[in-house]
């Protein structure tokens, strides 16, 4: 798995990996800005600009406070949005990664691309699932103490290790034979979804974990295919 992961790495500066970084990268941005702005505009339509209280009277402003809470709440909510987005984002671009593994380290016919409402499809429940596990591990994630970073770890370990070996396999095998294939590999799958889930805590290094995951898993699929 280590190997699989140094390969995987080892190839971060091609092409057309950082194609899909950026791409990614830039899809997310406009998502997270765009939510942004709306959520700025509700809050700034719902709530008046002032308010009448007893005994103080009118007070003003609370439009512009509420705008204004509403942009530094998406600030804090972008910081844990912004993988599990990218992620999803990278699902949809996953066969130029998977192809330029392949190009460069494997002698294979080319694979059958994923029909894109199968990537949508992917994509959308991997981030769902993403996304849910990680509120909710947040809450957990404070009563834990100093195993706070393990349980970080090892359930996004699974989490990342599902979606993205998933992902890949199906490329070759097919959707039943992918899933088969994970539950016969699950440790091997779970433990190199955690050293994807390593980075996730850095930031900047965490927007390039949904490539450096695909790369990974190639690897990881043709070697447990052999």
């Amino acid at each position: 798995m280590l190997g699989d992961f140094l390969k995987a790495l080892g190839q971060i500066g091609d092409r057309r990996f950082r194609r899909v970084v950026m791409i990614g990268v830039a899809l997310t941005l406009a998502l997270l800005v765009g939510l942004g702005w709306v959520a700025n505009w509700a809050v700034v339509w719902l709530v008046p600009d002032q308010v009448v209280l007893p005994w103080i009277g009118p007070v003003g402003g609370l439009d512009t406070v509420a705008g204004w809470g509403s942009v530094l709440l998406m600030l804090v909510a972008s910081v844990f949005l912004m993988v599990p987005v990218a992620s999803a984002f990278t699902g949809l671009f996953l066969e130029d990664v998977a192809a330029a593994v392949e190009d460069r380290h494997y002698t294979l016919p080319p694979a059958d691309p994923l029909p894109m409402s199968e990537q949508l499809r992917e994509a959308a429940g991997a981030f769902g699932i993403l996304l849910v596990a990680n509120i909710i591990g947040l809450f957990v994630f404070l009563f834990a103490g100093p195993l706070a970073p393990l349980l970080f770890i090892a359930m996004n370990g699974f989490l990342l290790g599902r979606e993205y070996f998933v992902l890949v396999a199906m490329r070759r095998i097919g959707r039943q034979a992918a899933y088969a294939m994970r539950r016969r590999h699950a440790a091997q799958v779970w433990l190199a979804g955690a050293l994807m889930a390593i980075p996730l805590s850095v930031p900047i290094l965490n927007l390039i974990v949904p490539v450096l995951g695909v790369a990974t898993f190639t690897h990881l699929f043709h070697r447990l295919s052999r």
